[in-house]
């Protein structure tokens, strides 16, 4: 009785392997492991590897202790800068003043060659350059000044206020006399001694010899 062939209704690979000859490799399987290799799509593989490993945790720019020590040691050996200072001028108060010269005086401003008012003026600016109220009263001079009153000079002052507030406290605590009645015991020997220095200048650049002009190349 002759046997049957079994019909083969889906590829069966080890039905297949027994009819190739030995030595004959089939192609679809070289260079695969003895194990099945099971393929995974990139993210399923990427997501298996992660399962297994601990998260990482993201560094913080934290700043270390040695560089929080540097930057304070910086900011205590920087020099801290210090506000501007102000300077605070003092009160001051304006009074009127009217200076002449004395009469002793007279004769070596007229024969000094410049006008005398210009003298006594002059005087008076170098007088008040170095001059400061002081607050302890000085009574005027009993010095003549001189009768003509074309020379005087007129101007106003600013003084000290706190050292006239002393003098008028001790002096005039009404406030009835002239400011300039208070102050001028101070103020006029300093002008005087100025017109004394100023007709000294001007008598010496006089005694000055001339220089000779230049003679004419004939």
């Amino acid at each position: 009785m002759r046997k049957k062939i079994p019909t083969i209704t889906r590829p069966d690979p080890a039905y297949a392997a027994s009819l190739r000859p030995e030595g004959e490799k089939d192609p679809g399987r070289e260079g695969a492991d003895p194990e099945d290799t099971v393929l995974m799509p990139m993210s399923m593989t990427a997501d298996v590897a992660d399962e297994g490993q601990a998260p990482v945790p993201s560094r913080l720019s934290v700043p270390s202790q040695q560089s929080g020590l540097e930057a304070a040691a910086d900011a205590v050996a920087a020099p801290t800068a210090s506000p501007p200072r102000v300077r605070r001028i003092p009160a001051t108060r304006k009074i009127d003043i009217r200076v002449n010269a004395l009469e002793r005086q007279e004769e070596a401003l007229i024969d000094c060659g410049v006008d005398p008012a210009h003298v006594i003026r002059a005087a008076l600016r170098r007088a008040v350059k170095t001059w400061q109220l002081g607050p302890e009263f000085v009574p005027p001079s009993d010095e003549q000044r001189t009768r003509i009153t074309e020379w005087r000079a007129r101007t106003s002052l600013a003084v000290d206020a706190n050292a006239l507030r002393a003098l008028l406290r001790a002096h005039d605590p009404l406030d009835v006399l002239s400011k300039w009645a208070l102050i001028r015991g101070q103020l006029e020997p300093f002008v005087w001694a100025e017109i004394d220095v100023l007709l000294d200048e001007i008598a010496q650049r006089i005694a000055e010899p001339q220089e000779a002009p230049d003679e004419p190349i004939a």
